[in-house]
């Protein structure tokens, strides 16, 4: 492991907090309680409970206080707006990941990092309607994450992938059968949803409490999701027929997911990519699927950055980092992050709701 400490010049330092910028005294996805955090998207491992202060991309609001609550203190950025904080301009810019995902561009005296979080790089005809696409920020510095950082993990286009769930979906209700897809529910969830939940959809199109919750997060952020709905204790499936129910991970072989009646279920991930992934994970159907960049989209953002300096964390650093430094030339190192892999929805909102916990079996 090519592992680096923060260094006193450095612009962003790693603390025992997290990232941190000494010249604007506040951090960057802190995963320890600060006075000042910048965030770059509402997933758990990023967007965690306890900071004073809060500032992400302003289409970020409506999921951050769903999730940390509505009292925190927030401040809303669009994309592109500076910000002057202490003797550094702060930017936020558009990672394609979720709803509000963003880059942090921070400058100070001409010099430029940007930290990505988490991002997702589109293809041709590939783009992501429930988020702006990712955009490449030109800097000195690029903090990159790299959770699919090996060369296995290439992803198809994103609209043959709904066409292959939509077919497994048919073949389901062709049986009688329902279909569990299990994503998570910040993010994945929406994208599920936005693609198949359509006009000529084999089915109905239900969703988990846990989902709903978050779609009208995304409706509050300006997103335009298909109406659906909401699996309760009073939902009947013996009257449905084919039904798609799109729900977190969590659900996999609950009481919850039993009182569908005959299904099958599917786990939507980039680690589908892994044949004993699809096994342990114990599923019908492992569908490929991920709103992380993967290999080639790791190659293609960091070189569209200009950086010469490259700080690779959250994955499988080492691949990476030996093919930027020996075909690129870059000066590439890894950083250690309390970040987590893409492989757990354990956000408090995959838990079932209160009432349906007391009912046992309701799903």
């Amino acid at each position: 492991m090519h592992s680096i400490s923060a260094s006193v010049g450095d612009l962003i330092q790693r603390r025992p907090e997290g990232l941190y910028c000494p010249q604007g005294d506040f951090y960057i996805d802190p995963w320890r309680p600060v006075e000042r955090a910048v965030i770059t998207h509402a997933h758990a491992d990023h967007a965690r409970w306890g900071h004073t202060h809060y500032l992400a991309q302003r289409d970020a609001e409506a999921m951050m206080r769903a999730r940390l609550g509505d009292d925190i203190s927030f401040q809303g950025l669009a994309y592109g707006e500076s910000l002057q904080i202490g003797s550094v301009t702060v930017s936020l810019h558009p990672a394609g990941h979720v709803l509000g995902s963003a880059q942090v561009r921070v400058e100070h005296r001409g010099e430029v990092w940007v930290a990505s979080g988490d991002y997702f790089v589109s293809g041709v005809g590939d783009h992501n309607p429930t988020c702006t696409p990712f955009e490449p920020v030109r800097c000195d510095t690029f903090i990159t994450e790299c959770t699919f950082g090996l060369p296995i993990y290439r992803w198809a286009p994103q609209v043959q992938l709904m066409a292959e769930i939509r077919a497994w979906w048919a073949e389901c209700a062709a049986e009688g059968r329902h279909a569990l897809l299990m994503g998570y529910s910040l993010g994945k969830a929406q994208h599920l949803l936005a693609g198949l939940a359509t006009q000529d959809a084999p089915g109905p199109v239900l969703v988990h409490t846990a989902v709903a919750r978050l779609n009208e997060a995304y409706r509050a952020g300006g997103v335009a999701l298909p109406q659906v709905t909401t699996v309760t204790a009073d939902t009947d499936f013996k009257q449905l027929r084919g039904a798609l129910v799109i729900a977190p991970p969590a659900v996999q072989g609950s009481a919850w997911a039993r009182k569908l009646g005959p299904h099958r279920d599917a786990f939507a991930s980039g680690w589908m990519r892994l044949r004993g992934a699809r096994r342990r994970q114990g599923v019908d159907r492992g569908f490929v699927f991920s709103d992380h960049a993967d290999w080639p989209g790791l190659l293609q953002a960091i070189t569209a950055t200009g950086a010469q300096r490259v700080i690779v964390t959250h994955g499988n650093e080492d691949a990476l980092i030996r093919l930027l430094r020996e075909q690129y030339g870059l000066q590439a190192e890894a950083l250690a992050t309390e970040f987590t892999d893409d492989h757990m929805d354990t956000a408090p909102e995959v838990m079932p709701e209160p009432q349906e916990s007391a009912q046992g079996d309701a799903p």
